[in-house]
């Protein structure tokens, strides 16, 4: 049986295809120990409030720039901070159709007292993922055993060996970063997951793209998250660069 493997940032409330790259792994390797970028989306993400785009996030402690992610603490106001998100996703959703059943979730992810920004955003993915019926097993790149004095492209590489890969999968927007002939010279198969364009009903008259998972969820019951989540083609790329980026797509 092939074992795919994927790795990604944990993120907090990520875009539905964050979670149809873990549905479709073997394995989902968790990147607590990647450097947190600054101006990307780990702790910040996008929702609809009053049929406009409305970008949330959540507030940091001080830190070095040449932290990684599972050293970056959340700010002493986070409960207060993540009150007022709360307050705001009410306000916004509350005629939702599955209001009911979303809210709960996210007051309970929203509400854990956890500032570690890793353990936070890992637990909130592990309980979206329940939510959604996704088993697939996850790690962390923190627990694998890889040397210090190798370069990133090749920690991620080994990664994949030491979870046993077959296949390494990454979302299609790092399409430009990957070679395939890099991987194939480690015994590994590098494959693309493509989204399926798709819409479902919003409170915007124009369907908007690429929001947080909440969004999602609250307009589309369980059974209609399976099918959403099945709505995807792996693709393998045509060659080109032998050069490989980074992690994040």
């Amino acid at each position: 049986m092939v074992h795919i493997v994927s790795l990604m940032q944990p993120y907090l409330f990520p875009y539905l295809g964050y979670f149809q790259l873990i549905a479709a792994s073997s394995l989902f390797i968790l990147g607590d120990s990647l450097q947190y970028t600054r101006r990307g989306w780990i702790n910040r993400n996008r929702l609809l409030v009053g049929g406009k785009i409305w970008q949330f996030s959540f507030p940091l402690e001080q830190g070095s720039q040449t932290q990684a992610i599972n050293e970056r603490r959340l700010s002493v106001e986070m409960r207060l901070s993540n009150q007022r998100l709360l307050h705001t996703i009410r306000h916004a959703y509350h005629r939702a159709p599955c209001y009911g059943q979303v809210m709960p979730l996210l007051e309970e992810i929203l509400e854990h007292p956890e500032r570690n920004l890793s353990h936070f955003a890992e637990h909130s993915i592990r309980r979206i993922c329940h939510y959604l019926r996704i088993d697939t097993p996850m790690a962390r790149v923190s627990e694998l055993d890889l040397a210090e004095d190798i370069g990133r492209d090749q920690r991620l590489i080994e990664a994949v060996k030491q979870a046993g890969g077959d296949v390494y999968l990454n979302p299609e927007g790092g399409r430009h970063l990957y070679s395939p002939a890099v991987f194939q010279a480690h015994g590994l198969d590098l494959q693309f997951l493509r989204m399926d364009e798709l819409s479902y009903p919003q409170f915007s008259p124009d369907f908007v793209p690429s929001l947080s998972i909440i969004d999602v969820l609250m307009f589309n019951p369980p059974d209609e998250m399976q099918r959403l989540l099945g709505r995807y083609t792996l693709e393998r790329p045509a060659p080109s660069s032998d050069l490989l980026g980074e992690y994040e797509s």
